[in-house]
């Protein structure tokens, strides 16, 4: 199985790196914080190795800070892009979608 996960991280890692420049870690990001996350965040963009992501309120934002070495570590694996921080912005339209 763990052979299995290997490949499978090698193809998602392959495929994010042929991505145009600055997609990768909006691509990224729901491999990095599972769909949970995902699903109540939002990408606003990458720029300048900065990931800016919305977030419901303000509570999220500071546990997902608390998680963002996690998170960078993950993206930075997978992209072929240096992110070096994750913004956490508040926004209204953050939610499920």
């Amino acid at each position: 199985m763990e052979h299995a996960a290997a490949g499978l991280q090698k193809i998602v890692a392959d495929a994010l790196r042929r991505t145009p420049p600055g997609q990768a870690p909006i691509l990224a990001w729901p491999l990095a914080c599972g769909t949970a996350v995902a699903e109540r965040t939002r990408v606003l963009d990458f720029t300048q190795g900065v990931l800016r992501v919305e977030v419901p309120d303000s509570g999220w934002r500071t546990e997902l800070q608390a998680l963002a070495s996690q998170y960078l570590a993950v993206i930075n694996r997978y992209s072929g892009e240096s992110v070096q921080r994750i913004q956490f912005v508040v926004g209204e339209r953050a939610g499920p979608r």
